[in-house]
């Protein structure tokens, strides 16, 4: 299963038609939720019976347009009940089968406050015309930076997996080398971080000019950072789940969740850690295994970068640097993410990802 953004090119007309329904559906939603948090439920069916019919009167939503609100705002107060949720006017809204249908694989049928458009698709994406893919009903109606899009869910056919493998190949997570394997290969992350730190500078910089030019310079820029550093995970992830295919083994990672709320770093160093997209590329692995075959199992983080892989040896003072191991029992000696990636390729999996 992956999801697909697929652009379109509406008319000015129907561009128009979309945004007063996107604007619409939202303030709609931040009224359903305005109740949801008043009357402190995250139950649909209890909302829809207090919000449905000022849904379909005072904002004019067809009843699935209004069906789908109360989900969204039911799904956002549930994941906090401490705050009320609030939609931005161009946030993205959701469609389902009943009012999102596909003509063909180049156009979609869409619901709008004025009736049914259809707005042709000019990208259709990579798996949309794969033998066997089954597009979902649901989709979510997106606009950025001016341009439509939809993303729908994609099933796609998984070959089958052979079962537990006999080898598996470890992978070490890190902010510096964004990647090590077990075979000793480092995915540097230097070229990632130079670009954040100039980009940190550089937004700095234009926040504190505060003119016109300025802000359209950060508008324009807002994204670029994002896309690189996606790029690059995209390109890490291909390139381990291809080594672990050929080679005929799984792949094992560090468990590596609420670790921002664990470890402390200096001031310097906080943009570094909370600019690591450790998740992103630890998801693209695991849907990239799942479409080639391949077994992710994900083990305890704990103590990898400090146990010795010959002896098992654990002691703070195995690693003098951040980049240099050396066993105060034993001598072994090497780079610490390569030795870290070896002791994850040998322990037991704690639980297995959710590769979706």
């Amino acid at each position: 299963m992956v999801t697909e953004l697929l652009k379109l090119a509406p008319t000015v007309e129907q561009a128009a038609m979309l945004a007063a329904t996107m604007h619409a559906c939202n303030r709609a939603t931040n009224h359903a939720a305005e109740v949801a948090f008043e009357h402190r439920t995250a139950n649909k069916i209890a909302l829809q019976k207090l919000v449905y019919a000022d849904l379909r009167e005072e904002y004019g939503l067809s009843s699935q347009m209004a069906i789908r609100a109360i989900a969204k705002a039911c799904e956002a107060y549930k994941r906090d009940k401490k705050i009320q949720p609030q939609f931005r006017p161009d946030g993205a809204i959701q469609y389902d089968q009943r009012i999102l249908t596909w003509k063909g694989r180049d156009a979609v049928s869409i619901l709008t406050l004025k009736g049914r458009i259809i707005v042709p698709v000019v990208y259709q994406g990579r798996w949309t015309d794969v033998p066997g893919t089954v597009v979902r009903g649901q989709a979510d109606l997106i606009l950025r930076d001016g341009e439509w899009y939809i993303a729908v869910v994609i099933d796609v056919p998984e070959p089958p997996c052979g079962g537990e493998p006999d080898s598996w190949l470890g992978v070490d997570l890190g902010v510096v080398n964004l990647a090590t394997d077990s075979d000793g290969t480092a995915y540097c992350g230097k070229g990632v971080r130079a670009v954040r730190r100039r980009n940190l500078r550089l937004r700095a910089k234009l926040q504190a000019l505060s003119t016109k030019s300025a802000k359209r310079l950060l508008r324009k820029r807002r994204r670029k950072e994002a896309r690189m550093a996606r790029d690059v995970n995209h390109c890490i992830s291909k390139k381990l789940v291809g080594v672990a295919k050929d080679t005929g083994r799984g792949i094992k990672l560090e468990d590596l969740s609420g670790i921002r709320d664990r470890v402390t770093v200096s001031k310097a160093q906080r943009a570094d850690l909370h600019s690591w997209a450790f998740h992103q590329l630890r998801m693209f692995i695991g849907y990239k295994a799942a479409l080639a075959g391949v077994p992710v199992q994900l083990v305890d983080p704990r103590n990898t970068s400090r146990e010795c892989f010959e002896c098992g040896h654990v002691d703070k003072r195995n690693r003098p640097t951040r980049d240099d191991f050396c066993c105060t029992q034993c001598g072994h000696a090497g780079p610490a993410d390569h030795n870290a990636a070896r002791n994850i390729a040998r322990r037991a999996g704690v639980m297995q990802p959710n590769a979706a």
